[in-house]
């Protein structure tokens, strides 16, 4: 397998996943911090083995309007999983590029099941 060199060759992954996304959205993307982690830490009531490659924390584009202030929402994405996960290095950045987009789906609304059916979950 071919592996990362660095941390930074792994943030660079994460930067370019997000270039990729268009920039009528991208422009949307306000008061959002996206952030690398090494590994998730399951909630209590979740399963102790739970590996996830990614989480949206904090509310939608459509709950935004509900609060007049708030600290920024998280994207994070796990560097961990997924580098367990994937087998060559173009797997892992194209997993990358699914997470990212996949949290930024959770931003905006979209529900886990229509995330899959669009084919990024």
């Amino acid at each position: 397998m071919e592996t990362w060199r660095s941390e930074e060759e792994f943030d660079a992954a994460v930067d370019a996943a997000l270039l990729r996304i268009p920039d009528e959205l991208a422009r949307l993307l306000t008061n959002v911090v996206v952030i690398v982690e090494d590994e998730y830490e399951p909630q209590r009531w979740e399963d102790p083995g739970t590996e996830l490659f990614g989480v949206f924390e904090g509310f939608s584009l459509a709950e935004r309007a509900e609060a007049a202030w708030q600290l920024p929402d998280r994207i994070v994405i796990f560097r961990g999983p997924l580098t367990r996960h994937c087998r060559s290095r173009a797997e892992l950045e194209h997993e990358i590029t699914v997470t990212v987009m996949h949290e930024v789906g959770h931003f905006f609304g979209i529900s886990e099941e229509r995330l899959h059916e669009l084919g990024w979950g």
